[in-house]
């Protein structure tokens, strides 16, 4: 099964010098029932996708949370063993909580996919999304329609190898 870690720039310089996403228990998404009944589609490449943005938005708000973090969402795909992620089977369809799983414990980063951050041009998009966060939380249509500009940005995809240039 493939899930998704949100992580900031920071979290990921982190999870490389460690060499593991972590400590456990970590929050990730996937494409679990409860998001596939809300996508309404068979196919899994874009459950896939619908689950890295739940991700990405996850990532941001991580990155609303700290002042001093760059302003670029941080998502790491991670193949898992059957079973190791687990869905609330009492979050339903929250829309807080499609997608969410649970993971008991550290992950390698060895196991990582890929690693999708966003390019440079996002951060101005990102950071507005972030200060706008809290207002769109509160129904604010003005400020959720600056946290949607951060979504129109597409996460660049990085192989592992690539860590080291991601984080200086």
């Amino acid at each position: 099964m493939r899930v998704y870690v949100p992580l900031t720039l920071s979290g990921l310089a982190a999870a490389h010098g460690a060499g593991e996403v972590g400590p456990g228990p970590l929050t990730a998404y996937a494409v679990t029932p409860g998001l596939r009944e809300w996508y309404v589609s068979d196919d899994i490449e874009e459950l896939e996708y619908a689950a890295l943005n739940r991700a990405a938005a996850a990532s941001l708000r991580m990155i609303a949370g700290n002042p001093d973090e760059v302003r670029r969402r941080v998502v790491v795909a991670v193949d898992v063993p059957d079973g190791s992620a687990v869905a609330d089977p009492d979050n339903g369809l929250s829309a807080a909580s499609l997608g969410e799983v649970k993971i008991a414990a550290a992950l390698p980063l060895a196991k990582a996919a890929a690693v999708h951050v966003d390019a440079d041009d996002a951060e101005k998009d990102v950071a507005a999304a972030a200060a706008a966060l809290g207002a769109a939380d509160l129904g604010d249509d003005d400020a959720q329609f600056t946290v949607d500009g951060a979504e129109d940005h597409e996460l660049l995809w990085f192989g592992v190898q690539e860590l080291p240039q991601l984080i200086r």
